[in-house]
């Protein structure tokens, strides 16, 4: 009668976890994930580019402030600028080992997207990213920060700064500018596509006026900046808050953003869960801690961007201009990129 008794409750308590997770999958699939991060080392594996990562960018303090509040470790792994991110990515598919891809653009979100490596996941807190930031409702792709792309400009060398992007083209301006290859760079694409957006189908023919103020193309945007840091060329491709670094930094306020009149594009950057990742649960609680004020406070003053929540800024931040039209051009095409590399060379004989 025992083994019977006994072999009952087996059979009872078998159907009761056959129909928990039957009836709450959501449940089930919770626990999966972490039993799986129980199982591995108690880490998140994040892919990002290489400046945020650096011992100025956002990326130690991060780690640091993560691990204090969850007991999760950070690894991090840099591949470049935001466009050979997304292009590891593709290539490695479900292999490329990572749980979270960090800094990644609405202008790279197709790709993104398309590929389906990533899953969707809204984290706690989201409903206080601003609206307007969140380009992804489906939260594949989770706002982190944001700027406006412009050119920066050292005012000891260029008293009188552009104030279009035709401008750019003077004569006055000759080999004075550094670009970024839009087929490498998030800022570099975001430049192209300002410029199909205000000149449309005409593009090649500003190219060609842009040409002779070239004077070089860096492959993305830290070695570009640290062309004109280095006094390579007095004006560059970077961000409305750029001048902000050297104020907090150096006390100056040498170097300035220049305000078109046609508006600046905004760049939207994003992380994303991946769906191959095997720590799951360790990587929701990352996406958790990302929209958190203790990690929105760390980006002013590292990644040198705006938080996506309400939160107070630097000081500093008071020299960083704020353009009265934001721009949200469509992302260039692959022929279109094809185009630019065709037209380049051509003009540099590169």
């Amino acid at each position: 009668m025992k083994k019977h008794k006994t072999a009952f409750r087996k059979i009872l308590f078998s159907g009761i976890v056959l129909f928990t997770f039957a009836l709450f999958p959501g449940y089930a699939k919770a626990n999966r994930e972490k039993a799986t991060d129980q199982r591995s080392s108690p880490e998140v594996v994040i892919w990002t580019y290489d400046s945020f990562n650096s011992e100025w960018g956002p990326g130690p303090e991060t780690t640091k402030r993560f691990l204090a509040e969850t007991g999760i470790t950070i690894k991090w792994v840099s591949h470049g600028d935001a466009g050979e991110l997304l292009s590891r990515l593709l290539l490695e598919g479900n292999n490329a080992g990572a749980d979270v891809i960090l800094g990644l653009d609405q202008n790279l979100a197709e790709r993104a997207l398309a590929s389906g490596l990533l899953e969707a996941y809204k984290p706690k807190g989201a409903d206080a990213l601003f609206p307007d930031l969140v380009f992804d409702k489906t939260y594949r792709l989770i706002p982190l920060d944001y700027s406006y792309f412009a050119i920066v400009y050292d005012s000891h060398r260029i008293p009188q700064p552009p104030q279009t992007l035709e401008d750019l083209t003077g004569e006055a301006y000759t080999k004075q500018l550094i670009l970024i290859d839009p087929r490498t760079s998030s800022p570099g694409l975001g430049f192209f596509a300002w410029t199909l957006d205000v000149y449309g189908e005409n593009w090649k023919a500003y190219w060609r006026r842009l040409g002779p103020s070239i004077l070089t193309i860096a492959d993305g945007w830290s070695s570009g900046y640290g062309l004109f840091t280095a006094g390579e060329a007095p004006m560059v491709l970077s961000y409305t808050t750029s001048p902000g670094v050297h104020l907090e930094y150096e006390g100056t306020e040498r170097y300035q953003a220049a305000l078109f009149t046609e508006g600046h594009p905004i760049q939207i950057e994003a992380a994303g869960l991946l769906a191959g990742g095997k720590n799951k649960g360790h990587a929701k609680r990352f996406l958790d801690f990302m929209v958190s004020s203790s990690f929105q406070e760390i980006i002013p003053l590292t990644n040198w961007m705006y938080p996506v929540i309400e939160i107070p800024l630097p000081a500093s931040f008071r020299i960083n201009p704020k353009s009265e039209k934001t721009r949200y051009p469509a992302t260039p095409t692959d022929r279109e990129l094809s185009e630019w590399a065709e037209l380049m060379t051509q003009i540099t004989g590169r």
